[in-house]
């Protein structure tokens, strides 16, 4: 019996056939890959509204995003940009895996997302509208548009996806925890799912709520603002956006003859105790569970994808239970997440595209912008550009504010049409 319940000789593989991107590194996978590959961040001084009075001014921001040309015109002013992210991420998803879900049976296709703070800058507006004119001013949409599950919900009427539905809310190990959920529901009847997550609280609302973590950066030159495991370490920026992917069996998606990304090998989660408490942080056990749940040992992972807080204390805990399960510099690090910051509900679920990325096209990417190891982080990460090491497996890990931890395995698919998107010669042309 593992983890989620399911005996792992009755479990259905789950295979990734489609993935779409909206991120500070681009939208559409093939944008973001490149900006991964060369480096090129996202990040920069706010621009969706005056940060000045607020004390940080970095963020990552998805740029060129235009509701009214990714979302169907009469759900723009019914949902909020985090449901917008999510929209446009499930139809480029769906496209992707070459998946029709008019053509699928509509009760066995399941949709499971995550959320950190639902529709903040939505709420924000209807508060406004609330305090300067009054009750009659609040609109019928903020009664839906606002909660967590708004982005399952819109998705699942959009598709016709009538099955199992849900979200998951637990900050940034969210992520992975809808893609745990969609393997488990391949296992009770689902042939589809999909799963992913998106935020977008970059608004003067959803950033007081976030100052409330203590674990921002008030560095103002984005170059310097958000360095994991570096010795100038800071805290961790804000983004927007993440990711959404078509999780599958691996007989449904051979049936419509789709190729996969990567397989979801292992998955496990947990909580760490209350500060205080004495006992030890969850990530080494929680990492230790999803090799087990995978039946996988630890010199078969190729990589990790850390989930590189930028808090230098939550850095050295995370190299310290990576060291405790690997060995010290024994298998490559990595956290492109500097380019795009942390995404929240957003960040797993495009951390974990990322790594369906790099085992698909054959490379680790590298963490852009640190300088100086900080003291004490004795893991091997992968600096300065990406090394090609023909990865067959990544972790990707992720810990939630409040505790949420989780871990998740990945194997490489089958897709064999990202050469082109991984030619590193001329990453330069490519970005500009």
């Amino acid at each position: 019996m593992s983890a989620t319940g399911i005996r792992a000789d009755r479990r259905a593989a789950a295979v990734v056939t489609g993935v779409g991107v909206v991120a500070p590194t681009g939208i559409g996978a093939g944008r973001h890959w490149d900006s991964v590959l060369a480096g090129k961040s996202g990040l920069g001084r706010i621009t969706r509204f005056d940060p000045s009075g607020y004390p940080v001014q970095v963020a990552g921001e998805v740029p060129g995003f235009d509701a009214g040309e990714e979302v169907p015109g009469r759900l723009v002013p019914q949902t909020d940009r985090f449901t917008h992210f999510a929209l446009a991420a499930a139809e480029a998803a769906l496209g992707d895996a070459r998946a029709d879900p008019a053509t699928l049976p509509e009760y066995e296709m399941a949709v499971v997302t995550a959320s950190s703070s639902g529709g903040t800058e939505f709420g924000q507006h209807e508060m406004e509208r609330l305090y300067r004119k009054g009750p009659s001013w609040v609109g019928a949409y903020q009664s839906i548009a606002w909660f967590y599950a708004a982005t399952t919900g819109q998705v699942s009427i959009r598709h016709g996806m009538r099955g199992p539905c849900g979200v998951l809310c637990c900050e940034q190990a969210g992520g992975l925890d809808a893609l745990g959920q969609a393997r488990r529901l391949l296992n009770t009847g689902s042939r589809l799912v999909l799963s992913g997550g998106t935020d977008a609280s970059l608004c003067p609302y959803g950033l007081v709520a976030q100052l409330s973590s203590g674990g921002l950066s008030t560095v103002d030159d984005p170059a310097r603002a958000y360095l994991p495991f570096d010795a100038a370490a800071s805290g961790y920026v804000p983004g927007e956006g993440g990711a959404l992917l078509v999780v599958e069996s691996a007989d449904s998606a051979r049936e419509r003859g789709a190729p996969s990304y990567g397989r979801l090998l292992g998955y496990a989660s947990g909580f760490d105790p209350a500060p205080g408490s004495g006992r030890p942080p969850v990530l080494a056990a929680v990492i230790r569970r999803a090799l087990a749940d995978a039946g996988a040992g630890a010199s078969e992972v190729d990589v990790v994808f850390a989930d590189a807080s930028g808090v230098p204390a939550q850095d050295l805990a995370e190299a310290r239970a990576i060291t405790e399960v690997f060995g010290a510099g024994a298998v490559p690090v990595t956290a492109p997440k500097t380019l795009t910051g942390r995404l929240y509900a957003g960040g797993a679920a495009l951390d974990a595209v990322t790594a369906l990325l790099a085992l698909s096209g054959g490379v680790v990417p590298h963490t852009a912008g640190l300088g100086r190891p900080a003291p004490g982080c004795e893991i091997d990460l992968v600096l300065d550009r990406p090394r090609q090491t023909a990865p067959r497996t990544a972790l990707v890990l992720a810990r939630g504010h409040g505790g949420f931890t989780s871990a998740l395995l990945l194997g490489a698919g089958d897709r064999t049409d990202l050469a082109d998107l991984t030619d590193l010669t001329d990453l330069t042309d490519r970005t500009t």
